[in-house]
């Protein structure tokens, strides 16, 4: 059970990759490395999802919880290069990779690899949209403030004259003047501890995703053209903003002092390193690896590159060189130059101050906040376009390997998984009713997605040694040094005490709620696997293993370890959910 032991040569990966019928057929070879970091370059834009949210819960602990989770995140990418390496006629990134390692000792625990992956990856279409929607509607029909000449007017033409106190007047004033499309919906309910509401800001959200659908449908190679001047127009006012303010006003270093939790989310008061403490600071890793981690989406496309050989780790490593540079820099400019009251304003917290904070930043007026608007908006539809070319090749290749249903597998004429993408936005149409409500619904979605992440994190993670031992003798375009694989796996334990302790910060049922959805495949990988499959898989699922048929998949050279692992993994969870309370 040498997980060192060096890999015997085998059938070189060109061939395999020339010989593969699948690809052909299906996914298209039209891309290099580059073609897939311009793909992956919309993670970076990822920060503006939570960096409010972790600010309000970690305080002046929050430029280190964004480093912390980079360099763990940049760690874990080597161990998924070479898992991308062991598959290069695959798509769907290293969910898909991971589960050929499973599969051999637990057939309910290999799809839950790849189900976990799409839960995680697909609700960034629909908060991505969610935000974009809300500073359009901003744009085209903003809330007057109480300090606004509107509101000074209204007050002055006879509001004043109201009952109540000078706050209540206002906010009648504020009320009056908010355009009726901000509080017009179609439909609203409620289902369980969220809302949900066909409004204003549900049908922008929903153009939005369906002109990236639009873009997508063309392939990847239109969709890398598209992507990478929006990705340009992106990572270089994200790098202006991260350095400019460091120069301008130098490192305000009393924003970061001293390093304690706070005692209560979105409150200043400071706290101590106690039991409270030490849970919101998980909370904060917890959800900042949603975003840090993801860039690992650049191993997606393993099965549409011209040379896999070559360019799997050099898209994820240059990948990983762009998100380690912008998601330390960019939270540490923030912090720097807010501060801890100006990190806790509400507006920065629910994101939508975030685009003025900015521009405040880099001293500019009214005409650079609007470029920041826009920037923004640009950069929220560049994670959307990653997301959806991620997830959607998940689905597919899920499909193909034998573990979600068959209609998945479909692509159209130009290569693109066109049934995958439209169920990932008919999925989407019903999370983004639901993100548009509320606040509180926007954050419930992002932690049971992320506590998808975290699952398939760690069976990722641990997938890698046991590819090393099940199938030494396949060939290996990058082989990991043996110290990473090992960091690999206490990082997919560190990750499990992040989920079992750090979800409950941002809602009470989002741990349960996330296992719950995990849960959800088991139905449907039956409904394939045994009713439409007859309990046999195809026989791509075997492919690049060299184990040639589903009889070579019943030697586990691993023994009880994969099952140790898991039962550990489980005690984990539950220790870290009851030790850390708030």
């Amino acid at each position: 059970m040498d997980i060192g032991a060096a890999p015997a040569r085998g059938i070189p990966i060109r061939a395999t990759v020339d010989a593969c019928p699948s690809t052909m057929e299906g996914l298209q070879r039209s891309i290099s490395w580059t073609g897939a970091f311009w793909v992956a370059s919309g993670v970076p834009a990822l920060v503006l999802f939570s960096i409010g949210g972790i600010a309000g819960n970690t305080g002046r602990l929050a430029f280190f919880v964004w480093i912390a989770s980079m360099l763990m995140g940049f760690i874990q990418s080597f161990t998924y290069a070479e898992l991308a390496g062991l598959f290069p006629n695959k798509s769907g990134g290293a969910s898909v990779y991971g589960a050929a390692a499973w599969v051999r000792y637990a057939k309910l625990v290999a799809p839950l690899s790849v189900w976990c992956n799409w839960v995680a990856w697909t609700p960034v279409l629909s908060l991505g949209c969610s935000i974009a929607a809300s500073y359009i509607l901003n744009a085209l029909a903003p809330v007057p403030s109480a300090t606004s000449p509107a509101v000074t007017n209204w007050l002055a033409a006879g509001g004043s004259s109201l009952p109540g106190s000078g706050a209540d007047k206002t906010a009648a004033a504020v009320a009056a003047l908010t355009p009726a499309i901000r509080s017009w919906t179609l439909f609203q309910t409620t289902l369980g501890p969220v809302s949900l509401s066909l409004n204003a800001a549900f049908f922008i959200g929903a153009a939005l995703m369906l002109a990236v659908f639009a873009v997508q449908h063309r392939g990847i190679l239109g969709t890398v053209n598209v992507q990478k001047w929006i990705g340009l127009l992106v990572i270089v006012p994200m790098f202006i903003v991260g350095v400019v303010p460091l120069f301008v006003h130098g490192v305000n270093w009393a924003n970061f002092s001293p390093l304690v939790p706070l005692a209560a989310p979105n409150a200043p008061e400071l706290g101590a390193w106690d039991s409270a403490g030490v849970t919101l600071l998980l909370g904060g890793l917890f959800i900042a690896a949603w975003s840090t981690y993801a860039f690992e989406t650049a191993i997606c496309y393993t099965s549409e590159f011209r040379n896999p050989a070559k360019d799997t780790f050099k898209a994820i490593f240059f990948s990983g060189l762009l998100c380690l540079a912008l998601f330390t820099l960019v939270p540490f400019t923030f912090q720097s130059t807010l501060g801890l009251e100006g990190m806790l304003d509400p507006a920065i917290v629910d994101g939508s101050g975030v685009a003025a904070a900015l521009a405040r930043m880099v001293d500019g007026g009214p005409i650079v906040e609007s470029a920041l608007v826009m920037l923004m908006i640009m950069a929220l539809i560049l994670s959307i376009m990653t997301a959806m070319a991620g997830s959607s090749r998940t689905l597919y290749q899920g499909s193909v390997d034998g573990w979600l249903p068959r209609y998945l597998s479909h692509v159209n004429e130009h290569g693109a998984p066109t049934a995958a993408m439209w169920t990932d936005l008919g999925f989407n149409l019903v999370i983004l009713a639901i993100a548009c409500a509320d606040a509180t619904g926007f954050f419930f979605i992002l932690a049971i997605s992320n506590c998808g992440y975290m699952l398939f994190n760690f069976l990722n993670l641990h997938s890698a040694w046991i590819h090393r031992i099940d199938s030494p003798q396949a060939p290996r375009s990058y082989r990991a040094p043996t110290i990473v694989l090992v960091l690999g796996g206490a990082f997919a334990f560190v990750n499990l005490i992040f989920l079992g302790a750090g979800a409950k910060v941002w809602n009470p049922y989002a741990l349960w709620a996330g296992l719950i959805t995990a849960g959800m495949i088991i139905p449907i990988f039956c409904f394939r696997h045994y009713i439409q499959d007859s309990g046999k898989f195809p026989s791509e699922m075997f492919e690049d293993l060299h184990v040639g048929t589903e009889r070579g998949m019943a030697q586990r050279r691993a023994g009880v370890l994969p099952y140790l692992t898991l039962a550990a993994g489980a005690a984990v969870v539950l220790a870290a959910n009851w030790f850390f309370t708030l």
